[in-house]
């Protein structure tokens, strides 16, 4: 880790770093501009409503909608309706459309609920098309694992959907993580006000699916069961374990993305879970986890500490300044505390330990790769205006993913509200000592579904 940094040499940094920020990569173009007629991109969209929506309008405003996907014929409707959208062929099967349509797709966008991600992912890159994905990037430990290796047996261009990653305020965050800017660290603090949905309570009463909604489609890989109004689509479905990946899984591809970055927060040596206690079937009303990782040194251990359902750190942390947000992290070091209150990471404050405050504005500015926009790292990617997105599976996406999904391991050993710390073996996605989680880390698939993730 670099030296000790007095305030003086901190003040002294950014002054001198200011005029020096990387303004953009050379190969970066405006969104408008000209492109020859090889560069246009056929995508498919693979769920159209809610965060699909706008995931497809981006695709729309980078290349042409061939295909569109929903198992919502009302979703579907409204959206092949838009202007962008009229020429596209509509299906509910992502399996078929790709079937039907491989020879005219490029790229897919996969916006569907999380236990759909891997199975749709797989499928396209299969296919040895470009793949979009939302966040979290699977269901399942192993699938994250899984679709890294086909992405980069295939060649494949990817990218997650954590939009904070494009964001200027966390690319300098994690820079100054990196330079050491706030000394050797001590620990890190996770939190969100998530959940917003209903979990840690029974299923609800069996209905009648409304005659919109293709109900074994929207299952899926999940195992069967009756629907229930309200309780699954078109929101809700995030607090249940067969289809959701809760709080954690919601909110930690932004939350723990900054430090994610700026730390390397990869490969945990182990995990252990407080919760409410919950029946293994809907995730608990709220969970504290405490992650441990070899520290960014090299040297000893670094524990992160991760909130929801209204936990939240000790504000002892923050050295008198006051909470600012119901999410965010906060980073300790030993020279000054960084202090993320927002989703994305983009927004943050430096914190001595004397509890002045210095605003972003005034912090040294690091130098980074600006970024063109979120999808458009994607879409260039695919057309070699870049070689990656930064949020690309095999470098990024996966081994995030695989660390979030981890804190669940521990959720799940803790259902009784007994805690037990999970002793985890990377290389071999293995729970040393608590073999009741690997259905957990690799689940069971209904139908075909799973054949998509095979070697």
């Amino acid at each position: 880790m670099p030296n000790k940094t007095t305030r003086r040499d901190f003040l002294q940094t950014s002054a001198a770093i200011g005029a020096a920020v990387y303004v953009g990569s050379p190969k970066a173009y405006a969104q408008g501009e000209e492109r020859s007629a090889n560069e246009v991109v056929s995508y498919a969209c693979i769920g159209v409503g809610g965060k699909g929506s706008s995931d497809s309008a981006d695709a729309s405003k980078h290349g042409n909608i061939v295909a569109i996907c929903d198992v919502d014929d009302k979703t579907l409707a409204k959206t092949g309706n838009r202007p962008g959208f009229k020429e596209a062929e509509r299906f509910n099967d992502f399996r078929e459309m790709l079937d039907k349509m491989g020879s005219k797709i490029d790229a897919v966008t996969v916006s569907t609920p999380d236990h759909t991600h891997a199975p749709a992912a797989a499928m396209a890159m299969k296919m040895g098309k470009a793949c979009f994905c939302q966040k979290p990037l699977t269901h399942s430990v192993w699938e994250a694992r899984r679709l890294v290796e086909i992405a980069e047996e295939k060649g494949v261009k990817t990218m997650m959907g954590n939009q904070g990653t494009a964001r200027d305020g966390l690319r300098q965050a994690a820079e100054l993580l990196k330079a050491g800017k706030i000394g050797r660290i001590k620990e890190a603090h996770i939190f969100t006000n998530r959940p917003v949905w209903p979990q840690g309570g029974p299923r609800p009463e069996a209905t009648t699916p409304p005659p919109n909604l293709h109900w074994n489609l929207w299952l899926g890989a999940a195992p069967e069961r009756p629907y229930g109004k309200g309780a699954y689509h078109d929101f809700a479905w995030r607090g249940w374990w067969d289809f959701g990946t809760g709080a954690l899984g919601d909110m930690a591809c932004h939350t723990f993305n900054m430090p994610f970055a700026g730390l390397n927060l990869a490969n945990p040596k182990s995990i252990q879970a407080a919760c409410t206690g919950h029946n293994q079937d809907s995730y608990p009303k709220s969970s504290k986890i405490e992650f441990e990782f070899t520290h960014p040194s090299g040297e000893g251990t670094m524990p992160v500490h991760w909130y929801d359902g209204g936990n939240m750190p000790d504000e002892s942390l923050l050295k008198g300044v006051k909470f600012k947000h119901k999410s965010g992290a906060i980073i300790v070091g030993e020279d000054r505390t960084l202090y993320s209150f927002e989703d994305y990471g983009d927004k943050w404050v430096l914190i001595e330990n004397d509890g002045t405050e210095i605003a972003q504005k005034d912090a040294p500015q690091m130098e980074f790769e600006k970024s063109p926009g979120h999808f458009t790292e994607f879409h260039e990617s695919i057309i070699g205006k870049r070689e990656n997105a930064m949020s690309n599976f095999a470098k990024y996406a996966g081994p995030l993913t695989e660390t979030i999904l981890l804190g669940n391991l521990a959720v799940w050993a803790a259902a009784s509200g007994e805690s037990k710390k999970i002793e985890w073996d990377a290389k071999n996605l293995k729970a040393t000592n608590a073999p009741e989680v690997m259905n957990v880390v690799k689940k069971e698939y209904r139908e075909n579904y799973g054949s998509y993730l095979d070697a």
